[in-house]
């Protein structure tokens, strides 16, 4: 019974900032019609939100599948020091590199790109993805390949038809922490992104809230949180059992 009782009110405890915007963003509806308005209007930031983060998810899945099942099944020479090399991003401080990032998307000619944002997010993510994917593919038993290459499959046949079904779970964790990140993420779309008709919800949403001598108008905020927010959380309960089964099998793992 205190088991519920805890469950429940940390349910609350986590729900109530989330209920509170959702009411003080209906308070005066015409909020919502102003954040549609502003700028080059709300469809079209949510339109650069939802490119990023499919570019996001897509390339985070295919590197860190390839590269987990690389990392799980094959022996070359410094596998262990790349991997680790790889992990080592997690210690870099974000910010510290984002202005480098800059610099050099210029160079490639992805300056103010949303392509070039996504392949941000998508360095970001590997060292989790990679991470998930290696323990992941590393559950498995060996035999399943061997089984599927037994009866005539190629490795990669085998890996798309038979492992990547098997790691489901996993691919379906890194994805949902890919879309998370790239969704919410402020800081750098703020420094990647110069043109007002790119910007992504997060840096929209800070610039249409923004007023006279720094005021905040906290209804269009709560608005915009509620706009940001939904997406996340349907993504989220529908995917929630994977979810937990991805961290499960191979977070946990490791």
């Amino acid at each position: 019974m205190s088991r519920y009782l805890t469950l429940s009110a940390l349910a609350v405890l986590f729900l109530f900032p989330l209920v509170w915007s959702g009411w003080a963003s209906l308070e005066d509806p015409s909020n919502y019609l102003e954040m549609a308005a502003f700028g080059e209007g709300v469809g079209t930031y949510a339109t650069n939100s939802v490119l990023v983060s499919t570019m996001t998810v897509a390339g985070t899945l295919v590197v860190s599948a390839l590269g987990g099942y690389g990392f799980a099944r094959f022996d070359f020479p410094g596998k262990n020091v790349l991997f680790l090399a790889t992990l080592a991003i997690l210690m870099v401080p974000y910010a510290t590199i984002l202005i480098p990032l800059y610099v050099l998307l210029g160079y490639l000619g992805l300056q103010n790109s949303l392509v070039g944002l996504s392949l941000v997010f998508v360095m970001f993510q590997l060292p989790f993805a990679l991470f998930m994917m290696r323990n992941a593919f590393e559950a498995l038993p060996r035999e399943l390949e061997e089984a599927a290459l037994v009866d005539g499959c190629g490795t990669f046949r085998a890996f798309s038809s038979i492992l990547l079904k098997a790691v489901r779970p996993a691919l379906i964790t890194v994805g949902l922490f890919a879309f998370l990140a790239s969704w919410n993420d402020f800081f750098a779309p703020l420094i990647l992104l110069n043109d007002g008709a790119s910007f992504t919800l997060p840096v929209a949403v800070v610039s249409m809230t923004q007023r006279t001598f720094g005021a905040v108008d906290y209804g269009m905020l709560q608005a915009g949180v509620m706009v940001m927010a939904i997406p996340c959380l349907v993504l989220f309960i529908v995917l929630q059992r994977h979810y937990v089964r991805g961290f499960m099998s191979g977070a946990l793992r490791g």
